[in-house]
């Protein structure tokens, strides 16, 4: 008897909103406490947590409607056979348009097309609410109706440029591949990786957002003067207008060998009133840089890789695997597809295990900035983004432990002020 893939991988889609939802209902109980933890009280104002609360209750209340849709439609599309019925319909559509249906990548290409507009039009509602009603209703959301569709729209545009050669060069890897599959599928997507990472900053980033370089001032000599101590290839400092969107802060940086870069949200700026508090979140992701954290996880990355195309080649000839979902033949794209879904069991062990690891990292990052001396800015730092961006304030540990790639804000500030304490 052939093993029941397809009600396996949707009985586990079905548990895994069960747990989830415990824990989302672990969350909610904790995001409704009236009172701040003791650590913040007296350095979060009452205001702010009170905007908080209500920030996190609203982004909670989504929460469980989106999973419950989310989990509802893809249970079914997965169920009911609409992958096949998508696949039949794209060959059908290529007959109407003159072409070869027979030729798989052309089919191929079809078939994302017609599961992209799909996956655009179910989670449309949701994208629209979530900016426009709860980021709006408490004052983070900037862009306009005309800006949402506009990105939206340059996003498909893209896509449509970068994804058909690389469909192609998959199922031609694929179908050429032999005994060598696995090597030949993680060169390929390792060297994508490298191509992707070069030219999205220089050419599809500025299609979303306007970079510019940081004015000369002193907050410029302090990032170049820390970058240097280190010895940070620091090649470009860009501002990047996030303002037009939303009011949300971030920072990061990105780029290989001697052309690093460094691009600080305006939001960033504005917030943070106080040029050493901006340097010290500088310092923190120097700390990832420095102590190798952003190698760790590239490598972490390309084992993951190459393991699952390893795990693809012993499964792509499987025919009980496509019947259990509804396919006659045995397409490239297909299989990828169905392989992803048969391994998303360990998919999350990998996602909870890189969570725990990417915490350890971010309280390294913190002492590595805190041993430069930025103790006490980098901790009024994470306050006040904490409050400006509405961050929750009281967290569920389980909850945080299975999502948050991040600690939360008390576990971090007690993390700094413990070496002070054995100090003193």
């Amino acid at each position: 008897m052939a093993f029941p893939y397809m009600e396996a991988v949707v009985g586990f889609m079905i548990l895994k909103y069960i747990f989830e939802s415990y824990l989302d209902i672990r969350q909610h109980t904790a995001l409704k406490l009236p009172k701040l933890p003791k650590t913040l009280e007296g350095v979060i104002s009452q205001e702010k947590f009170e905007k908080s609360r209500a920030y996190s209750i609203d982004k909670s209340n989504f929460r469980f409607f989106h999973e419950f849709a989310s989990t509802l439609m893809e249970s079914a599309l997965l169920y009911y056979g609409v992958l096949p019925w998508f696949w039949t319909k794209s060959g059908s559509f290529l007959v109407k348009a003159g072409l070869n249906a027979e030729d798989e990548i052309l089919l191929s290409i079809s078939f994302l097309v017609g599961i992209m507009f799909l996956s655009q039009i179910t989670d449309l509602p949701f994208s629209l609410y979530s900016i426009f009603v709860i980021e709006a209703r408490h004052g983070f959301n900037k862009q306009t109706i005309w800006l949402f569709f506009r990105d939206m729209i340059k996003g498909i545009a893209v896509s449509f440029v970068i994804g058909p050669p690389i469909v192609a060069a998959i199922i031609v890897i694929v179908q050429k591949g032999g005994p060598y599959l696995a090597i030949y599928l993680w060169g390929f997507m390792f060297v994508l990786s490298l191509v992707m990472m070069t030219i999205y900053p220089v050419l599809i980033a500025p299609l979303f957002n306007k970079f510019t370089p940081l004015p000369d001032g002193e907050l410029r000599l302090k990032i170049e003067k820390l970058a240097s101590s280190l010895q940070f290839p620091l090649k470009k400092l860009f501002v990047v207008d996030g303002s037009t969107r939303s009011s949300h802060s971030n920072a990061y940086m990105y780029g290989f060998f001697k052309n690093k870069r460094i691009v600080l949200y305006d939001t960033l700026i504005q917030q943070c009133k106080d040029e050493e508090e901006i340097v010290a979140v500088i310092a923190h992701e120097l700390g990832h840089w420095k102590l190798n954290h952003t190698m760790f996880t590239f490598v972490a990355v390309q084992i993951l890789s190459f393991s699952q195309f390893g795990g693809y080649t012993l499964v792509r000839n499987s025919k009980d695997l496509f019947q259990s979902f509804g396919f006659d033949t045995q397409p490239v794209i297909i299989g990828l597809i169905l392989f992803q879904h048969t391994v998303m069991p360990l998919h999350r062990v990998v996602s909870f295990a890189l969570n725990l690891v990417s915490r350890a990292f971010e309280f390294q990052a913190d002492a590595f900035a805190k041993s430069l001396g930025y103790s006490t800015p980098l901790r009024a730092a994470l306050v006040k983004l904490q409050e400006e961006n509405l961050s929750a304030m009281n967290t569920d540990p389980w909850y945080s432990a299975y999502h948050y790639s991040h600690p939360p804000l008390v576990e971090r500030l007690a993390a700094i002020d413990e070496p002070d304490k054995k100090t003193d």
